[in-house]
């Protein structure tokens, strides 16, 4: 009695939680359909008349192919230099077992917990000429990302047997041959899910566009939601369908990427 008391509470609590993130989806994906005065309610009424031209209008007011490619481009490239410095970054300080690379590791993952200081960051950003330049989004993602990947590598790294290395090692293989050939197809799961979790957080984010991005030519589509909402407040049609064209993308990517998410995830917490 008392398990399926337990049972009970544990669906409600999963039902609660889930009604929270499903029912604004829900309203926003039946108002963007609505017309400009039907969708002022912003309730969960069907629209009278299904109006899929406010996805074309969007479309074309709110530059949203420019902002798009923008935001693809941003967070592709940037995650796969991420990738490539997170690990071989993650490889050499888990299988180095000096004070001096630990202390290294540990100056790392610090930045998971330090807030950004952006003033500063611009400082940064001047210096080295890469202010309102797509070299310095990419870097600057890239840089964001790497105490989580760092951290998330390393872990599952600790599970990858040292036997291996020392086979390779053995059977003549060098420094790069043997983190190329051997250890790198063995990070298939980790390295799938911080391509995942770096691509969406990129594609989700901000403020980072705010700050060290100028022109519409630059402007992620996130930004361009932003614009958007600032011109056609008053038509939340519009909005909705705005919102639900952004969200799209990482909708999709999170209902069929979830389980390479999870098993990236748990394998580094195990084995780390």
């Amino acid at each position: 009695m008392k398990r399926k008391l337990q049972t009970i509470l544990q669906n409600l609590v999963a039902w609660i939680f889930s009604a929270i993130i499903v029912v604004p989806i829900i309203i926003i994906a039946l108002n963007s359909f609505k017309n400009v005065r039907e969708s002022n309610s912003m309730d969960f009424h069907l629209p009278s008349v299904w109006e899929f031209s406010n996805y074309l209008d969007v479309i074309k007011r709110g530059n949203l192919l420019i902002g798009f490619r923008n935001s693809f481009s941003y967070a592709l490239i940037s995650t796969l230099i991420l990738l490539a410095v997170t690990l071989p970054c993650a490889f050499v300080l888990q299988r180095r077992a000096s004070r001096l690379y630990r202390i290294l590791y540990y100056v790392l993952i610090i930045g998971i917990a330090l807030p950004l200081n952006n003033i500063a960051l611009m400082k940064v950003m001047v210096g080295l000429h890469l202010m309102n330049t797509r070299t310095g989004i990419y870097l600057l993602y890239a840089a964001i990302g790497l105490p989580l990947s760092v951290f998330i590598a390393h872990g599952f790294m600790s599970g990858i047997p040292r036997e291996l290395d020392e086979a390779a090692v053995i059977d003549g293989c060098s420094s790069g041959k043997l983190f190329l050939k051997v250890i790198l197809p063995l990070l298939k799961p980790v390295a799938s899910t911080l391509f995942i979790l770096n691509f969406l957080n990129t594609w989700n984010d901000f403020t980072m566009a705010i700050y060290f991005l100028n022109g519409s030519d630059k402007m992620p589509v996130t930004l361009s939601v932003y614009n958007f909402f600032g011109q056609y407040q008053k038509s939340w049609n519009l909005v909705c369908a705005d919102i639900m064209l952004t969200a799209l993308p990482v909708l999709l990517v999170y209902l069929f990427a979830q389980k390479y998410i999870i098993q990236g995830l748990t394998s580094g917490a195990v084995k780390g």
